[in-house]
């Protein structure tokens, strides 16, 4: 699934040549709706909010302009080198932001409080690309720079508060532009993402705010202006609908590079304390960002990592993990952490699901697909922290099929305490040949196991293959579906210039859940009170079409909907809280505990980025 990558560092400088390209294409298509030629004919000594314009796109995009004067704001040496400038004389109108980047590609020779006069050309520049859906960023290309005046004060910052950010997220996009905001005037005092575009560039500030996206390796974190929305008790924000937004969510980065001032470490519910200032920018990976010139102190909060219950002696514990590419590569210290999580944090779940495990020499891409030597480096950990010495089960794909990291051929596991549950191995599987369903006076029965799930469907192409295995525990036999769904690679964010926004992933996972639905429905109609579990990394929303899919018909119950809504997540994203992962249950599961065990995607420190599902119930 998706994670956050900033990622200014992305930005090079050929990013001049590639804004004159993405206009040119842009403009020659008709995509960047509400650019015009038709404004000024002279573009001489235009003010600031007249580049900006009251749209998305500047009036003046591919236009020479000259004495465009301001006051420097923020200045970034690395990454997407340039400063911002802004004008201290605002005009009347809200929706014209006053502020502007300036794109330098090398070092910027300029410093906060400098009075500048610029020549250039307006440009829009698409983080992404076009085809990534994102607005773009209007800038100043190609300056010709003339410091006035140096020691100037610095432009009053802009408040956004949690008063000042409408509730309302975006408008509905122009079904005349293919559902295109960017040709609409903005509305800053109605739309959250129209007040933020009114103030894109412009020095703005919040005040101390509650972290609901930890530091992440990119040194960036998210914080949100609106204590109260959709909040949960560990502090996070939960995106519990498409239709209700978190409009309060703003992403932060420093303008001081790491080697000079280390970027703070934060978890969810800390709090970024004091104020936090500096221009107001968007780019590819979070959309609106403040690009801090001063960042507050962060204050620790203790958020500690959960632990779930153990399972009584009746009960079966059946877990799902997605571990992040482990492969033997990986340090000794992964595979100890993520053992002693599945000891101590999950309490030595009678079944464990796991995701993402690659194969003996991870993303060396050699044709190995073997992953025996992965999977006993990490049940080894697991006896060595205390745990039980699981026994496993799994198919083996075929070399780079499954998606993933070339090379790495990322497959689901089945590991099982011998102690407490058996397996019904049934032998013949590989990765091409399906297992199915038979049996007879109600009793239903895989024909392999472990087998694969329909593998030759084109739901899985270049996508992980559900793994079906047959446990049994205290006499009564469980079938366990192992999952890891399509990513949402490719869908656009949800800052797109397309509102709603385009997921266009959803179509593939929705074939696979159909697909997974179809095998229960086939188990169910042998054996209608069979027990089944269809767990994994669903890398879906339990309000989405994917997860609605899969419970087709009554086959299956999203268990995490038995948790209260500000408990329903299992990733954070962009400083959302959201489930990915999940365990759905057969009608024939009617009592049973769930719990989404918090260990890893509220923390800056993860063992993996994805939180663990448990369930325990009486088969």
């Amino acid at each position: 699934m998706p994670s956050s990558i900033p990622r200014s560092a992305g930005r090079t400088v050929a990013r001049s040549a590639a804004v004159s390209a993405v206009v040119a294409s842009a403009l020659a298509a008709g995509l960047l709706a509400g650019s015009t030629t038709a404004a000024a004919e002279d573009a001489a000594s235009v003010r600031i909010h007249d580049i900006q314009g009251t749209t998305r796109v500047s009036p003046l995009v591919g236009k020479q302009v000259t004495g465009v004067t301001g006051i420097v704001t923020g200045v970034r040496t690395y990454g997407s080198r340039g400063f911002w400038i802004q004008d201290p004389e605002a005009d009347a109108n809200p929706a014209t932001s006053e502020g502007l980047f300036v794109f330098t590609s090398s070092v910027p020779t300029v410093a906060v409080g400098d009075a500048v006069s610029l020549n250039g050309t307006v440009t829009e520049y698409v983080p992404g690309g076009l085809n990534s859906g994102n607005q773009s960023l209007t800038q100043l290309s190609k300056p010709v720079v003339t410091v006035v005046s140096q020691g100037n004060p610095v432009p009053a910052p802009v408040t956004i508060s949690a008063w000042s950010v409408p509730g309302t997220y975006a408008p509905e996009g122009d079904p005349a532009a293919e559902g295109s905001i960017n040709g609409l005037q903005l509305n800053p005092g109605k739309y959250a993402l129209d007040y933020y575009e009114s103030l894109e560039g412009t020095n703005v500030r919040i005040g101390s705010s509650r972290v609901v996206g930890a530091t992440d390796p990119y040194s960036e974190l998210w914080v949100t202006v609106k204590p109260w929305e959709n909040r949960n008790w560990r502090g996070g924000t939960v995106y519990g609908s498409y239709e209700d937004q978190n409009t309060g969510r703003l992403q932060i980065q420093s303008l001081t590079p790491v080697a000079q001032q280390p970027f703070p470490k934060a978890n969810v519910g800390d709090r970024l304390t004091g104020t936090t200032e500096g221009p107001l920018d968007f780019n590819q990976f979070g959309g609106y960002t403040i690009t801090a010139r001063t960042l507050g102190t962060v204050v620790d909060r203790g958020l500690e990592r959960e632990s779930t219950d153990k399972q009584h002696k009746n009960e079966l514990a059946v877990a799902t993990y997605n571990v992040e590419n482990l492969d033997p590569s990986d340090p000794q210290e992964k595979f100890d952490a993520l053992a002693k999580a599945v000891v101590d944090n999950l309490a030595s779940p009678d079944i464990l699901a796991l995701e993402e495990i690659q194969d003996n020499n991870g993303a060396k891409n050699d044709g190995t697909v073997a992953a025996d030597q992965t999977v006993k480096k990490f049940t080894d950990a697991i006896v060595a922290a205390g745990g039980p010495a699981y026994e496993w089960r799994s198919v083996d794909p075929e070399n780079n099929k499954d998606g993933g990291e070339p090379g790495g051929n990322i497959r689901q596991v089945f590991l099982f305490n011998p102690e407490r549950v058996s397996f019904t191995d049934r032998a013949g599987a590989d990765a091409t040949t399906a297992t199915t369903v038979t049996g007879s006076k109600g009793h239903a029965a895989l024909t392999l196991s472990p087998g694969r799930v329909d593998p030759a469907n084109t739901a899985w192409e270049s996508s992980r293959k559900p793994l079906a295995g047959e446990f049994v525990f205290r006499g009564r036999t469980v079938f366990v579906i192992a999952n890891h769904f399509g990513s949402k690679g490719g869908d656009e964010s949800i800052v797109s210039h397309h509102q709603p926004p385009n997921r266009s992933s959803e179509a593939k996972r929705l074939l696979q859940a159909q697909a997974v639905n179809g095998f229960v429905k086939e188990i169910l109609a042998v054996e209608k009170q069979a027990d089944v579990l269809v767990v994994g990394d669903i890398n879906d929303f339990e309000f989405s079409g994917t997860t609605n899919a899969l419970a087709d018909g009554g086959a299956l119950y999203p268990a995490v909907k038995s948790l209260p809504r500000s408990e329903r997540y299992s990733y954070v994203y962009q400083g959302n809280s959201q489930v990915l992962d999940q365990i759905l249950t057969s009608p024939g599961v009617r009592h049973f505990e769930y719990d989404s065990v918090h260990i890893n995607a509220e923390f800056a420190d993860q063992d993996s980025d994805h939180d663990p599902q448990v369930l325990r119930f009486c088969p």
